[in-house]
């Protein structure tokens, strides 16, 4: 197990590290606004953070994740190893953390209105992909609509005949 987590940073490292390190580095408005984390908004202090990070795992893994891929900037994870906590990744034999990412408010708000437009397309792309016309379209795609008491006298449709009563 040791011999897995020997190139992870995490292994080893205490919660409170991460998070002092963090603080020291961004402070508590960066670290706010890339997060979206109210203890971070909220009275910020170590202690109070920690207390929160202790209770919630999904916040514990999105700080985690944050200091692997912004702060240490280790490559990103495979398919694979995304499914795994932070803490359980590997990184290849001789990979070193980087210099920290510098961020700035500014910087977070662009980064996120780009992967929103991002989303957005790649749900457009989708949404084109999965578009079928109705096989009773017309050559200039107008769909062919059925006669408005087309099911009268379907036994197994009681509303067929709804418009006689």
């Amino acid at each position: 197990m040791i011999e897995k987590q020997q190139n992870n940073p995490l292994h080893g490292l205490k919660n409170e590290i991460l998070l002092a390190e963090l603080v020291d580095f961004y402070g508590w408005s960066i670290l706010y606004e890339a997060l979206r984390l109210d203890c971070f908004k909220l009275n910020p202090s170590i202690e109070s953070s920690l207390k929160f990070l202790k209770k919630t795992e999904w916040a514990r893994i999105k700080v985690e994740n944050f200091y692997l891929y912004r702060f240490k900037r280790m490559p990103r994870p495979s398919v694979q190893q995304f499914e795994l906590k932070p803490r359980e990744r590997g990184f290849a034999d001789g990979i070193l953390p980087r210099a920290p990412q510098e961020l700035t408010v500014e910087l977070i708000a662009e980064m996120k209105e780009k992967a929103q437009r991002d989303y957005e397309a790649q749900q457009a792309l989708k949404k084109q992909k999965s578009f079928k016309p109705n096989s009773k379209s017309t050559p200039r795609g107008k769909a062919v609509s059925k006669p408005r008491h087309q099911d009268e006298g379907d036994t197994s449709n009681p509303w067929a005949n709804w418009h006689k009563k």
